[in-house]
């Protein structure tokens, strides 16, 4: 069974030169979009990609930048495909995600909640989802904004996605030593101090053992100027395919 990557965006929220960052994440024949930013249909339509052809789609957060595209989203599975597409999240998200960001753009008539536009799989945290053979998800809090729910996520035990968060050397080490995970995708501030987003600066003082699984993403126009200042890390290209361990 192969599992792998794409990442159809690789920028910051503020980036201009790359879309929002987000993935598919492919398990033989079931397509997962994790996240949904703003400019995520744009970027699934330079690929070719129609909301049709996806099984499911995964959000992390509530920033614009990972769920501004969702009501493109249900919309066009509404009125084009005709099907209600598969929303997993982790459950503590399933109101701020409705209340704070798509009610008022999706609410008409007897349309009036999340279960009408979506099909909806709230996911425990802390605990592996099998979302399909082959493919297993562990949504983890971690910081990024005081007061905002946000997740990374841990991928069939041993692939670690970081969506976004405040640097955190222990539980990369801990995810690595203890429950054996063997790539990390990292958020990356480029400028430091990292306030919401682990910048480069604190990337460099992980061991290089650490750093050398480690792949950054998320990062802002000014990236091309920092390819060979990062360590024994290296960037995320957009479009690439990465197979997963």
């Amino acid at each position: 069974m192969t599992t792998s990557i794409t990442m159809i965006g690789t920028g910051s929220a503020f980036a201009k030169r790359y879309y929002n960052n987000n993935a598919i994440i492919d398990a033989d024949n079931f397509r997962l979009l994790l996240d949904c930013g703003i400019t995520g249909p744009a970027a699934l339509h330079q690929l070719g990609i129609r909301f049709g052809d996806l099984d499911a789609v995964l959000v992390s957060h509530t920033h614009g930048d990972h769920v501004g595209g969702l009501e493109e989203l249900a919309f066009q599975m509404m009125f084009v495909h005709q099907r209600k597409p598969v929303l997993y999240l982790p459950q503590p998200l399933r109101e701020p995600l409705w209340e704070h960001t798509l009610k008022g753009g999706l609410t008409q008539g007897p349309l009036q909640s999340l279960d009408d536009f979506f099909d909806v799989r709230e996911m425990p945290v802390g605990e592996p989802t099998e979302i399909a053979p082959g493919l297993v998800v562990e949504p983890i809090l971690t910081e990024h904004i005081e007061g905002r729910l946000s997740y990374s996520f841990l991928i069939n035990g041993t692939f670690f996605y970081s969506a976004d968060m405040k640097f955190n050397p222990t539980l990369l080490q801990q995810l690595v030593d203890e429950r054996g995970v063997a790539l990390i995708f990292h958020d990356c501030q480029l400028i430091a101090p990292g306030v919401v987003h682990a910048c480069i600066d604190e990337l460099l003082t992980l061991p290089e053992h650490l750093q050398s699984i480690t792949k950054l993403m998320h990062y802002g126009d000014t990236m091309p100027e920092f390819i060979g200042r990062t360590g024994r890390m290296s960037f995320v290209e957009q479009g690439v395919t990465y197979k997963l361990p």
